[in-house]
């Protein structure tokens, strides 16, 4: 399937995709308007599925409609082809759909090309290409004009809080070019902007990605990997040990060892999805906010038995570097988790459901090797080979949903 579109082409109201209702008058509402989400609903936790089934309602003519907040009740006449994505987690989602090679754009491409293809190695007949699309962290209306996408998977919300864009752009997109079907304040259940507040809700990932299968018309993918994610954890409750018996953990950026980002593993909202589960004790306390650049004088402080590396898996980190910074460092060669070899890699946070049961696995070998085996020493290449009797979910089952034959 193309990525590319005529971009000559005149833009004009699609007929073949679209969003339900006509434009709010005066751009009030930049969403799709209908059986709206109720306003500032809490996250359900990752540990439990959804309680209700997303509804995909289909009249005679073969139309169907998917509602997600904040966009509301989101009409599709047939299913969408070309994919316009902001950020991974939904990127994620049209890989794990089968989709993934239909992605025309994304944040930062070619980084994210070769993160998930550490991955990808471990599903037999799975690939994927993200290598040199459009760069969308900041798009322009003219771009979206360009790639002509049937689907935009990306919040409307969170392109309203940048720059250069207001309720009107994003109305004209949903009119002329193609819906926009996303949700990103789920991230950390953070404040939508004011003007999206009422429409807002937040989702758990797999609450969300059941929602986007439903506008693909691949209830059954989702189903079929759900399963899995439900096997992975009832394994994880399963084994967990004693609460007082968990340890201390950070989720650390470690580009500059003199000075990390530090995240919590314990807040609500999809980015800390595969540590959750695992009830280890957030060390950063409340007076170290989630994103924070700290100094190794404050790690020493909190001193996790264990650090998470972000971004850790990517082929352009040396782990074996920042291991080594660790180890030369004054100050941070006293930390618990860099005296007892407990400096791991992963991957990212802003994860889809494939990268979600892979880091799931890999978190619980990492936190609690006496109870699910342990995870090999990384320093490089593609996600370790783990010996089939060591492993928490299936491969072959994921790569099968992920090919289509299931």
């Amino acid at each position: 399937m193309a990525r590319e579109r005529d971009a000559r082409r005149a833009p004009t109201r699609r007929d073949y995709v679209k969003c339900g209702g006509a434009l709010v008058a005066g751009g009030l509402l930049a969403g799709c308007t209908g059986d709206g989400a109720e306003p500032n609903a809490t996250q359900t936790d990752e540990t439990t599925e959804s309680e209700a089934a997303t509804r995909t309602d289909e009249p005679a003519d073969g139309s169907y409609s998917v509602t997600m907040a904040p966009m509301g009740t989101v009409e599709f006449e047939t299913v969408p082809e070309s994919i316009f994505t902001r950020l991974t987690h939904l990127a994620g989602m049209a890989f794990a759909l089968g989709r993934g090679d239909d992605v025309n754009a994304m944040h930062a491409p070619d980084y994210y090309d070769a993160l998930w293809n550490q991955f990808t190695p471990r599903l037999d007949g799975v690939s994927l290409d993200w290598s040199g699309l459009y760069s969308s962290w900041n798009p322009g209306k003219e771009n979206l004009y360009e790639l002509d996408s049937d689907v935009h998977l990306a919040d409307p919300a969170s392109l309203f809080a940048l720059d250069g864009w207001n309720m009107d752009d994003v109305a004209e997109i949903r009119e002329n070019v193609g819906p926009w079907f996303g949700n990103k304040f789920s991230d950390r259940n953070a404040e939508p902007p004011a003007e999206w507040a009422e429409k807002y809700q937040y989702y758990g990932l797999w609450e969300m990605f059941e929602k986007v299968a439903g506008a693909f018309r691949e209830e059954a993918r989702y189903e079929a990997l759900a399963e899995v994610r439900s096997e992975l954890l009832a394994t994880v409750d399963e084994n967990l040990p004693p609460a007082e018996e968990r340890p201390t953990v950070v989720m650390a950026g470690m580009s500059d060892v003199e000075s990390p980002y530090v995240y919590n593993v314990d807040t609500p909202g999809f980015l800390t999805a595969h540590v959750r589960p695992f009830g280890a004790v957030d060390v950063l306390g409340e007076d170290i906010d989630s994103g924070a650049q700290v100094d190794m004088e404050t790690m020493l402080e909190a001193d996790p038995d264990v650090i998470l590396t972000l971004g850790g898996m990517h082929p352009d980190t040396d782990m074996a570097e920042i291991r080594r910074g660790f180890e030369e460092h004054s100050v941070g060669r006293e930390l618990s988790a860099v005296r007892n070899g407990r400096v791991y890699a992963q991957g990212a946070r802003y994860q889809g459901p494939i990268l979600n049961l892979f880091q799931t696995e890999m978190t619980a070998k990492q936190l609690y090797p006496d109870r699910f085996g342990e995870w090999p020493t990384y320093e490089e290449g593609p996600y370790p080979e783990i010996a089939e009797s060591e492993r928490l979910f299936d491969r072959e089952r994921v790569a099968g949903v992920v090919r289509g034959e299931f």
